[in-house]
């Protein structure tokens, strides 16, 4: 009978102390390590991506996208829809996955996509101002209008076939932070026209902040949206 308690309680102090050991190297020391490498090789990944202004305040994250919009004019109203503020260059659509009372800097409740097929809304195998009201089509149509319209300025007129496929639909995660050069070059006369700028300035500007393909093959050339509108901030109080 002692030994058999004296065993156990062998065993539940081996246990303890075992416990205790992986305790301080699992939850203590380890932690500790990864979190010290992280800020010493990599800080800016490590605390979030952030970009700051000129100013050095914190504006946003480089991996999270932001519309810029005009403020509501009923603001308790959720069937007021929003309205592009057109002095700053505009993100990819953000619609359809519902709204976000807690972050209002991008209109998503939740990161995804819409579920719905390239064909939804289709008539005929095509996308046209036929389609049915609140399918994928009868959206991309909408948005197309919208992007000639919107950026349309003097001297510049945007055709149909300039506007990029990112103009008009939402990321698989709905919170793409970047945009196509493509896209943000239809943007560049009407951003000039609305802030005073030469249209040289801001396709400079388009230039500077336009990245390449990882490593050189993979991905897209692309443009960080909130890095753009940050330096076109800059500019315009410059």
């Amino acid at each position: 009978m002692n030994n058999s308690v004296s065993n156990t309680a062998r065993l539940i102090g081996a246990g303890l102390r075992a416990l205790l050991v992986l305790t301080v190297i699992c939850g203590v020391i380890y932690p500790l390590a990864v979190t010290g490498i992280a800020q010493a090789l990599f800080n800016d990944k490590a605390n979030g991506s952030e970009i700051r202004d000129g100013s050095g305040a914190v504006v946003g994250s480089s991996l999270i996208g932001q519309t810029y919009n005009l403020p509501k004019q009923n603001p308790d109203d959720p069937e007021e829809a929003a309205k592009p503020d057109l002095k700053w260059f505009q993100p990819r659509p953000s619609n359809g996955l519902g709204s976000n009372s807690v972050n209002t800097q991008y209109a998503l409740i939740l990161s995804g996509a819409t579920n719905r097929s390239a064909d939804n809304g289709a008539v005929n195998g095509r996308c046209g101002k036929d389609a049915e009201e609140g399918t994928l089509c009868a959206q991309v149509v909408a948005a197309k209008e919208a992007v000639i319209a919107d950026n349309t300025a003097a001297g510049y007129q945007v055709k149909p076939e300039d506007v990029p496929a990112d103009a008009v639909t939402s990321s698989g995660s709905g919170l793409d932070p970047n945009i196509s050069p493509e896209y943000a070059k239809i943007q560049v006369h009407r951003v000039a026209e609305r802030n005073g700028l030469d249209v040289r300035q801001v396709e400079k500007l388009v230039a500077d902040h336009t990245t390449g393909r990882t490593l050189g093959f993979m991905g897209e050339p692309r443009v960080n949206v909130l890095e753009l509108n940050t330096a076109l901030r800059s500019l315009t109080r410059s």
